[in-house]
């Protein structure tokens, strides 16, 4: 997307019908494990966003040819190769993939390289513990000036793994270095989010042998060979809830075209205390804003089956017409309030403590990260001048500036398309009333 500032006139109900594709946080990892398959793989429900662009990009340089017929993807790993250090230092960008392929590429060539990894900056993201499980599976880390190179000189094989917090991250790391390793692998306290089931599912059509059981734990039976799957993405949470808060904000009524009720039922949940109506559908979820007042709500965001932390940031734009006190404690990542600032700059009433406000300590408690936001309202925000910081906070900015009053100006709006796919388009479909500029 070439677009850098969008002009927005704000006051406008959202409405109208929208398609939700796959998830990006599904999606970008089952491109990735494509390279495990001796075979093509095909990948239905691709959004067109920027994140699916890069790791096309860093497949094809490994070799792997790609090929898109409409919202399907072909991938045909038959060539992989070793790629130039410089190249996908250049390609690679600020995203994070790059540490997934370390796996998958130590199984089909026996060596893998990432560059200095980048990211949204919304809390402490360390690859170290990326590194620790592909040691523990055989890999010897080499740390360069230009970034990390790892090498196999006996194959991975399987290990016994803990993980000190259910990391969606580091649960697919093992994912994709335990299914092609000599012997078992157990993973203890994984993330077993929607996507990480999902990705199992697409692994298990490959032939991995791979068990969920219900304390967290999964166990890999490593296997020899993989061939590639045929699958249908899940569809995106976060883009879900993130228009489902807009239209509530904005007093307006969308249907998400996709979206299914059993990975949103905690979002779910929240929207309907908070004052929002919804109408469940086989085709998909009807959000809307039954009039009156909104309720304030009190929020923690945890891991699946918790409220999830990508869902807070558009959902405090709409607490702020709630009426009344609402807190927000957020225990995942412990820098995501950021964004509130340009919300008190749009005449916002929120506050930021360190304290856990929660019904429960976290393990951000007594460590100074200011991680509980207080939401005081209603209030009517005005139009301002924002640059993006990161793609949540940056699409919650954008749903602030289509319930404020007068005209805002968005700038670096460009890291939206990352997760979220034509926004542009969906925004006209809503009848938005703003302006682009590249």
């Amino acid at each position: 997307m070439n677009v850098d500032r969008i002009t927005v006139r704000g006051g406008k109900p959202l409405q109208g019908r929208i398609q939700m594709k796959g998830a990006k946080n599904l999606v970008t990892k089952a491109m990735v494990a494509a390279l495990l398959g001796e075979s093509p793989s095909e990948l239905r429900s691709v959004p067109e966003i920027s994140d699916v662009r890069v790791v096309q990009g860093l497949l094809e340089l490994h070799g792997v040819s790609v090929e898109r017929d409409g919202d399907t993807l072909r991938l045909d790993p038959a060539n992989v190769r070793t790629a130039h250090e410089t190249s996908i230092n250049a390609h690679a960008g600020s995203s994070r993939i790059p540490i997934l392929f370390c796996g998958p590429l130590l199984h089909q060539l026996g060596e893998a390289f990432i560059p200095d990894l980048g990211g949204c900056h919304i809390g402490d993201r360390p690859i170290d513990f990326h590194l620790e499980v592909l040691r523990t599976f055989g890999a010897v880390v080499e740390k360069l000036p230009s970034g990390i190179r790892m090498t196999a000189p006996n194959g991975l094989h399987g290990a016994k793994i803990e993980l000190p917090y259910p990391s969606v991250g580091a649960t697919e790391q093992v994912l994709l270095g335990a299914v092609r390793a000599r012997g078992r692998t157990e993973l203890k306290n994984a993330a077993v989010e929607p996507e990480i089931l999902d990705l199992i599912a697409i692994l298990q059509k490959m032939g991995a042998e791979i068990q969920v059981d219900t304390d967290r734990t999964i166990r890999i039976e490593g296997v020899d060979r993989l061939v590639g799957y045929s699958h249908t993405a899940l569809f995106d949470r976060n883009e879900t809830a993130s228009w489902a808060c807009a239209a509530l904000a904005t007093g307006g009524d969308v249907f998400l075209e996709g979206a299914r009720q059993p990975e949103m039922t905690t979002f779910l949940n929240v929207f309907r205390k908070a004052g929002g109506a919804f109408e469940i559908e086989d085709d998909g979820i009807r959000f809307w804003h039954p009039g009156g007042d909104l309720k304030p709500v009190v929020v923690e965001t945890d891991v699946h089956p918790g409220f999830m932390t990508d869902w807070q940031q558009p959902l405090v734009v709409a607490l702020t017409k709630a009426n009344g006190i609402s807190i927000v404690h957020e225990t995942v990542y412990e820098q995501r309030f950021g964004f509130t600032e340009a919300l008190v700059e749009m005449g916002a009433r929120i506050q930021i403590h360190t304290d856990c406000l929660g019904s429960h300590a976290c393990r951000f408690g007594a460590r100074n990260y200011q991680h509980s936001a207080v939401i005081a309202g209603p209030v009517e925000l005005h139009g301002a001048d924002v640059v993006v910081p990161d793609l949540r906070g940056g699409f919650s900015h954008l749903v602030a500036a289509l319930t404020a009053e007068g005209t805002s100006r968005i700038s670096n709006v460009g890291i939206i398309a990352r997760g979220y796919e034509r926004f542009i388009e969906k925004l006209e479909t809503l009848g938005a009333d703003f302006d682009v500029e590249g």
